[in-house]
């Protein structure tokens, strides 16, 4: 049986090993056990919502693996995990407005349109007064990131996949014949000139309470004051991000940061003040210059697959599919030398 070790132990990495084990490889993960970017992140699977212009290639692959998370990602994980099936993106000013027209028509452009409203209230009622335009992009889902996480792990332990600490190069994986890398910032210090850097988010936990008004059964995103804030149902409140500057590797939650998100968030969704403040977090999303991932084959032997920014939970099937097809081919060539 060929061995294949993945450096990485997010929602890339334990996908990536889960698909490898089911093909016949035993896999070894190397993981910190610490949480990293994927415990932190909001799980929006938004290609629509997220779309700019000039980001084209994004879109279609952000497209491809929503239809992946649609017809077969989603089958293999507990149904709780989806926390939302709509995606609304609202206007709080005459400036958010014209930009919401300017992403609308450009995804029609691409072939891919959304619905545009002038009567945002009638689809979530918790908008504040005054808060008309949006679009909706009905496609879309929302995950609970963590739930995620755990089922992955659950299931690559039920295809016999091992764990081990991290690694110090790529010498300490020679027992291997294949190896992936899949561990974001941290994949540079294994393969030097991997062009990704961290940027840090911060992203809140907000608890229903008795009494409050309920939860959203959407995904509500918007700008305030040049901000992005998007916020995110889950099953005992709503999770509010995000932040985004570059600072380093701190990952402590300021409280510039917190105020910005709280303030931003209510401003959009005045409900939420009465909620329970639950958890400030902060993560380290692994951006590239292009904000595309990097996912393919470095040389005979090292796959990667790092890089996916803001868009890490949105993009694992598409990894998976294009990691699967190398692994495939590599499976043919151990087999051969054997």
């Amino acid at each position: 049986m060929p061995r294949l070790a993945v450096i990485g132990g997010g929602v890339i990495g334990l996908a990536v090993a889960r698909r490898a084990a089911h093909d016949g490889w035993q896999v070894r993960v190397h993981r910190t056990g610490e949480p990293g970017a994927s415990w932190v992140a909001g799980g929006m699977l938004a290609p629509h919502s997220e779309g700019w212009p000039g980001e084209e290639q994004l879109l279609k692959i952000g497209l491809e693996s929503l239809t992946l998370w649609h017809e077969v990602f989603l089958a293999s994980l507990p149904p709780e995990v989806v926390t939302a099936r709509e995606s609304l993106v609202v206007a709080v000013d005459a400036a958010d407005a014209a930009d919401l027209r300017t992403v609308g028509a450009w995804l029609s452009a691409q072939g891919h349109p959304v619905t545009m409203t002038t009567a945002a209230r009638d689809v979530e009622p918790l908008l504040a007064q005054g808060i008309r335009h949006g679009f909706r992009a009905e496609t879309e889902l929302a995950v609970d990131n963590r739930a995620v996480v755990e089922a992955l792990a659950s299931q690559c332990e039920s295809l016999g996949v091992e764990w081990a600490p991290p690694v110090g190069s790529l010498a300490d994986t020679a027992d291997s014949d294949t190896v992936v890398l899949a561990n974001g910032i941290d994949a540079p210090s294994l393969w030097p000139g991997l062009p990704v850097r961290p940027v840090k988010g911060e992203v809140l936990r907000l608890r229903w309470r008795r009494g409050c008004l309920p939860i959203p059964q959407r995904v509500v995103r918007a700008r305030v004051r040049g901000r992005q804030v998007y916020v995110v149902p889950r099953a005992d409140g709503v999770v509010v991000g995000a932040t985004q500057y570059e600072h380093g590797r701190d990952t402590s939650p300021t409280v510039s940061g917190v105020r910005d998100l709280l303030d931003d968030a209510c401003t959009v969704m005045p409900a939420l003040g009465e909620y329970e403040f639950a958890e400030a977090a902060a993560g380290l999303r692994p951006m590239t210059p292009d904000n595309l991932p990097l996912v393919g084959r470095l040389d005979e032997r090292t796959l990667v697959a790092v890089g996916h920014g803001r868009s890490g939970f949105l993009l694992a099937p598409w990894t998976v599919e294009t990691i699967a097809a190398e692994l495939q081919a590599a499976m043919r060539e151990v087999t051969v030398a054997e």
